[in-house]
């Protein structure tokens, strides 16, 4: 992002989650105009604006991808006075797909040939089902090939609102395997089962997240051995 950003002439300002408090009096200082990163951090930075009292309302317009932008999220941020619009995106492939203007699908980026096949297949999927996204780039520094993202979505039909006539897909739709992203990062089965590992007691565990307010919450739930026993002592 900060590469496009500079390239047309935009002083890039970069940062990451953490230092909330540091980051929010830097944006009421420096007076960015927009932000570029996950939607929930963006929630954090202006509820805490508000509690320190800091203005920050040269923030107005959004670019956010990491994690899914559900409509209630968006309209959380879009109700501050933020333009919002989300970019799909991987450390393999860059950007994948993103929001025009009509905020009606993401429009893949042109350099990719993407398909949406069936998880643990190479078939493609009817249009409008949803399947695994796979990509192929032709670049000659990092060539891909029919490379799994492990994300579900699915391919609209007809063209975009705002004229775009490149393949648009529904957006992120979940993972095809058991991964899952908590606030931008990812966590896998074996993180949990590291866990469990570290507490002999625990016979069976489920990581349920869920999100309030916007914000990602994950709440590890554990079936301990003699749980029976216990609820009968009470």
């Amino acid at each position: 992002m900060e590469t496009g950003a500079a390239k047309v002439g935009c002083a890039v300002v970069p940062a990451g989650v953490g230092n909330t408090e540091l980051q929010v009096r830097a944006i009421a200082d420096i007076k960015p105009t927009g932000y570029a990163g996950t939607p929930s951090f963006l929630v954090t930075l202006l509820d805490k604006a508000i509690e320190l009292g800091e203005d920050i309302t040269t923030l107005s317009k959004a670019v956010v991808g990491g994690e899914a932008l559900p409509p209630s999220l968006r309209k959380n941020i879009e109700g501050r006075g933020v333009g919002c619009v989300q970019i799909y995106a991987s450390a393999d492939l860059g950007c994948i797909g993103y929001e025009s203007e009509a905020c009606d699908g993401l429009i893949v980026e042109e350099r990719l040939i993407i398909e949406i096949v069936r998880p643990g297949t190479n078939e493609t999927v009817p249009e409008g089902e949803v399947g695994e996204v796979v990509a192929t780039m032709f670049v000659p520094e990092y060539p891909l090939i029919r490379f799994g993202t492990g994300d579900l979505s699915a391919v609209m039909p007809g063209v975009s609102p705002c004229g775009r006539t490149n393949m648009r897909l529904k957006g992120w739709m979940g993972r095809a395997d058991q991964t899952t992203k908590v606030k931008g990062m990812f966590v896998h089965p074996s993180q949990i089962a590291d866990v469990i590992k570290r507490h002999p007691e625990i016979m069976k565990a489920r990581l349920v997240v869920d999100q309030r307010d916007g914000i990602d919450v994950m709440t590890l739930n554990c079936e301990v051995e003699g749980a029976s026993q216990l609820a009968g002592d009470k």
